[in-house]
């Protein structure tokens, strides 16, 4: 029997099946909701435990039946892979495992991502997948942030929140930006290298986005348009092997919230 897992992504709502057409069930916003048919209580087990992970148990809607199907081989395995932060960087879209071709489709933020992910699911499967890459880059206000950001780095002085006078400098171009959609609510998003202990990492991150928040504040973006969260060293874009690589990795990220 042939498997599908199906993912559809509007903004934080999820839906898993292993049919060809998603379930009727429209989840409340900012919840997962996971159904479908598998063999067993601990393959249903181990999807559900990984969602809740990933997002916390209060917002996983479960909807997953143990039934007559057949899956394929170590289905647990790269299920359990593909559950992954980078999940949490698509909106509008969907993620579909048919047989031995995965495709995904949806929004991110900019064509970084967009390869990165692809890339990532990729990795994380035997060589006889297909992965076929339909995600697009989100809309022109996502865009104008990106290029007014450049790649630059926001710097802090080392180990703390505190912005140096370059990081401000990059700020007062990101707050000129951010004024010309002030119609749009904006999150902004810390990040860290992986030196150091993870607990730390996160606390660190999430104190460099609020600072972030603050000094917007201080020219006159609106604070209720934007919200901030520390994700530490969960989501690298290089290599924290090397000092390029993780001064890399220590950046703020901003995101036109869907």
């Amino acid at each position: 029997m042939r498997i599908i897992l199906f993912f559809l992504l509007l903004t934080s709502k999820f839906a898993w099946s292993q049919n060809t057409v998603p379930p009727m069930i429209s989840p409340a916003p900012g919840q997962v909701l996971a159904s479908g048919t598998v063999p067993d209580e601990a393959s249903k087990a181990s999807v559900l435990a990984k969602l809740r992970e990933l997002y916390g148990a209060d917002r996983v809607v479960d909807q997953i039946a143990v039934g007559q199907v057949a899956l394929p081989a170590n289905w647990n395995t790269y299920v359990q892979k593909l559950i992954n932060p980078n999940l949490k960087l698509i909106s509008k879209g969907q993620l579909k495992i048919d047989g031995n071709t995965v495709s995904v489709r949806g929004e991110v933020a900019n064509e970084a991502q967009r390869q990165q992910i692809a890339s990532d699911i990729a990795t994380n499967l035997n060589p006889t997948y297909t992965v076929n890459n339909g995600l697009r880059v989100s809309a022109s206000e996502q865009n104008m942030l990106d290029a007014t950001l450049a790649n630059r780095i926001i710097e802090f002085e080392s180990g703390k929140a505190a912005l140096t006078p370059g990081g401000k400098a990059i700020l007062d171009e990101m707050a000129l930006a951010l004024q010309k959609i002030s119609n749009r609510k904006i999150e902004v998003i810390g990040h860290t290298d992986n030196q150091g202990l993870r607990v730390s990492n996160l606390s660190l991150s999430q104190a460099r986005a609020d600072a972030v928040k603050v000094y917007l504040i201080t020219k006159n973006i609106n604070a209720e348009g934007i919200a901030t969260s520390g994700q530490g060293s969960d989501r690298p874009i290089a290599s924290n092997e090397t000092s390029d690589g993780r001064s890399r990795n220590r950046r703020i990220e901003f995101r036109v919230a869907q």
